[in-house]
């Protein structure tokens, strides 16, 4: 194994900057707030660590990246931010891609993010993917059907005998599909990916500072190990684009994490008729995340 480990100096300036303006908008943060964002930059604390590179086919090693400080977030003149028009992330349950959503986009969409359960093959000559996104239409589509823990049972088992070339309103294809069962695992890993996703819309790049959501994964394994919350320098990147406080962000998480189901309103493009839906929502894979938590909320609480 190898450790990514920056100094006291370098997190420190990727976190606050040397920028005197971007110094001065830290200092009008909230002192809680500040104190949390600050364990960056600690040594002993027990809130984020350093990236552990367990195998060179880790993302770090196998796609080479200049890291993203906040300095160089805030002037990237590319990067999508929400307006008081277009601040709805909208997640769209589909069985098509990218040219569906965006005829779906709602006028007052930042972006819209299509999920499945079905294998992504963008092309023939790839084995699969595990999602696609077009970061400047802001939308994106990802696959969880490899997050389920039998996804290399019988049930996935392909009947295709030959290639068939279907129109793209014909979802014959789909009929009798398989769902694995909605387990804790699953649904753990494809909210780190949905999220992993939306924070790349949100204009930030792959994380090399600390254990982040943002870090790039390789494999399943790698994904896994990666924490579903975000560093102190990726979360002053998000809450600059969106605005929040931090504290009502982790009470918000807690609440989602204690209810007992999906059963809450969702929120639709306006006339929509959709009729509301419960989900049954297993979040034991969510415990100990929710312990960290718990924990940022008592530093930002004193």
């Amino acid at each position: 194994m190898q450790t990514v480990q920056h100094s006291e100096h370098t997190l420190k300036t990727a976190l606050i900057s040397k920028n005197p303006e971007l110094v001065k908008q830290y200092e009008q943060l909230d002192p809680r707030e500040q104190r949390l964002l600050n364990e960056a930059f600690r040594p002993d604390s027990d809130l984020f660590g350093p990236i552990i590179l367990h195998s060179p086919s880790d993302w770090i090693i196998s796609h080479p990246e200049a890291p993203q400080h906040f300095e160089e977030f805030s002037s990237d003149l590319h990067r999508k931010s929400p307006s008081p028009g277009k601040q709805t992330v909208y997640i769209q349950c589909i069985g098509q891609i990218l040219t569906f959503l965006k005829k779906k986009k709602p006028e007052d969409a930042f972006c819209i993010v299509g999920i499945t359960m079905i294998d992504l093959y963008p092309r023939d000559s790839w084995n699969f993917v595990f999602g696609q996104a077009s970061l400047t239409e802001g939308v994106g589509i990802f696959s969880f059907a490899r997050y389920g823990t039998d996804f290399y049972s019988s049930h996935y088992q392909g009947k295709l005998r030959k290639l068939e070339r279907k129109s793209s309103s014909d979802y014959s294809v789909f009929d009798d599909y398989y769902l694995p069962e909605a387990t804790s695992v699953l649904l753990l890993r494809s909210c780190k990916t949905l999220t992993h996703e939306i924070g790349h819309i949100f204009g930030l790049r792959h994380c090399q500072w600390l254990a982040c959501l943002m870090q790039g994964s390789n494999h399943l394994e790698e994904a896994d190990r990666r924490p579903l919350d975000l560093c102190p320098i990726c979360l002053r990147k998000l809450q600059s684009a969106v605005g929040f406080r931090l504290r009502d962000r982790y009470k918000a998480l807690v609440r989602w994490i204690d209810a007992e189901s999906t059963d809450t309103p969702r929120v639709t493009p306006k006339h929509s008729r959709e009729e509301l839906v419960t989900l049954p929502k297993p979040v034991e894979a969510f415990k100990e995340w929710e312990e960290w938590i718990t924990r940022c909320l008592a530093v930002l609480q004193k």
